[in-house]
């Protein structure tokens, strides 16, 4: 094979490689955006919980005042009672203190459910938080495993970028622009294999001189439909 060839089948290995590995470091910030959504929509589950529980007691205090003050009321018409002398208002009072007396049984009915839904968020934010705890120590572990995976993908590039490099230099210059030139626009590889004839990039038969000149090895041959630089498998 044509040494060139050689050193552009490497260099389009290294290619290949840095186009990959910039490929996965370009998805390492939406994987680290999605562990923090992650633990966001925890946290979230669990502050929800927590805003319900506080409403609940808010609301089973104010029932709680709203008993206080009905039975503030009762004590004070049933002192009125005692100081009336008139059997009407003796009377009125007494529809007063009943009707009080049923708003509070059903202010207490009221408290009872409250409570009983107190106890069901306690039970819900528990479990809750025991799930949180999991994922926070789950993403934790995530996000570390995901800097390992980040730095050794950096070096890796790093390494790959410098062999380029190196390749790039030993390559003449005009090869190497048009190299580059098919390796953007192509998108998948600047050099491929003939096989059985046929251009394995672009998948069309070439003309049998372009086959033997690239069987010779001798010179750059191109294929004459997509003009990707082509090699003898």
């Amino acid at each position: 094979m044509n040494p060139e060839l050689e050193q552009l089948l490497v260099l389009q290995d290294r290619q290949q490689k840095i186009r990959q590995i910039q490929t996965e470091i370009e998805t390492v910030p939406l994987r680290r955006k999605s562990l923090e959504a992650q633990l966001a929509a925890s946290a979230s589950a669990v502050d929800t919980l927590k805003q319900k529980a506080r409403q609940l007691e808010v609301d089973r205090k104010k029932l709680e005042l709203d008993v206080g003050t009905r039975t503030d009321s009762i004590s004070r018409f049933r002192t009125q009672q005692y100081q009336t002398r008139k059997n009407d208002e003796f009377q009125a009072l007494g529809h007063e203190i009943e009707r009080y007396e049923n708003e509070i049984r059903k202010i207490e009915d009221e408290e009872l459910e409250l409570m009983v839904q107190a106890d069901k968020v306690k039970l819900d934010l528990a479990e809750e938080e025991k799930k949180a705890a999991g994922v926070r120590e789950s993403i934790a572990r995530q996000t570390t495993d995901l800097d390992e995976k980040s730095k050794a993908l950096q070096s890796r590039l790093d390494e790959l970028t410098r062999e380029r490099a190196d390749l790039e230099g030993k390559i003449d210059e005009d090869l190497l622009g048009l190299f580059e030139g098919l390796f953007k626009s192509k998108g998948d590889a600047a050099v491929v294999a003939i096989e059985h004839g046929v251009c394995t990039g672009c998948h069309m038969k070439v003309t049998s001189a372009t086959a033997a000149s690239a069987r010779a090895g001798k010179e750059i041959v191109s294929c004459e439909n997509c003009g990707r630089i082509l090699y003898e498998a």
